[in-house]
């Protein structure tokens, strides 16, 4: 488990069969190879687990839901093959979500950019705040939402994916990202989230365990290719990290960032 300085992934199992997986990492919640890896793991575990109905998939604090990707880990890729692994890691959980035979309901208490919209589109139900905004920010700085783009696309069509994709350094409001598809239910606080989340995740822990496998297995009807198609993805993102372009993106976007 990485210590908190460098985010942590916590799994709780309620009696009622509602795993509770929690990531965090102090820089807005984004994710490191580390973090990536341990939170698709902890999906995979759930998954797995007999005592398990249906898991919920949330970040914490109260502000941004998953800032994407570690913009500082990002610098330290210094080959294709590294770069590869890292947009793997993004890979690895959308392909848990997709797989696991439990129905995953994701918590979007707040922003979400890049990669983080990505795990909100794994999600197979999403409730959000009004400040549940997002951006697909990777055209920003010199790459493309090449992983999560069979996922989001698969959410909110080809036409919306083009508009998050193009305008780049632009949000899109919460209202406009359960419009397209993407979320399902829109509350105006983190109060009224978590309460129409505590009852949603209990009606689902009490159905048919049988149905709702069912039903996911529908949910992700022609996705059986991910496997290969993500890490295909995930190798194309990792050549262009490390073009001149992009570090230079990266180095600007955190220079400013620190001022």
């Amino acid at each position: 488990m990485p210590t908190i300085e460098n985010g942590s992934v916590t799994l709780n199992i309620s009696d009622s069969g509602i795993a509770t997986i929690t990531f965090y990492h102090p820089a807005q919640n984004s994710l490191p190879a580390a973090l990536l890896d341990e939170l698709a793991e902890k999906i995979t575990a759930a998954g797995n687990d007999a005592q398990v109905h249906v898991i919920v998939l949330k970040s914490g604090g109260d502000r941004t839901f998953c800032a994407g990707a570690s913009f500082d880990e990002l610098l330290q890729i210094k080959d294709k093959e590294a770069g590869a692994v890292f947009f793997s890691g993004f890979a690895k959980i959308i392909n848990a979500c997709r797989k696991s035979s439990k129905i995953v309901i994701a918590r979007i208490q707040g922003k979400a950019v890049g990669g983080g919209v990505g795990l909100a589109a794994a999600a197979d139900y999403c409730l959000a705040t009004e400040a549940a905004s997002i951006k697909l920010s990777e055209l920003a700085i010199g790459i493309g939402p090449f992983v999560i783009s069979p996922a989001v696309t698969r959410k909110i069509g080809l036409p919306a994916f083009s508009q998050l994709t193009i305008r780049a350094t632009d949000f899109q409001t919460a209202h406009w990202a359960m419009e397209k598809g993407l979320y399902n239910e829109v509350y105006p606080d983190i109060a009224a989230l978590d309460a129409a989340m505590d009852a949603l995740a209990e009606k689902l822990a009490s159905y048919h365990p049988e149905a709702l496998k069912g039903l996911k297995e529908i949910l992700w009807e022609g996705t059986a290719d991910w496997d290969e198609l993500l890490t295909e993805r995930a190798a194309i993102s990792g050549r262009l990290v490390l073009s001149e372009f992009t570090q230079q993106s990266l180095h600007g976007f955190l220079s400013g960032k620190n001022k």
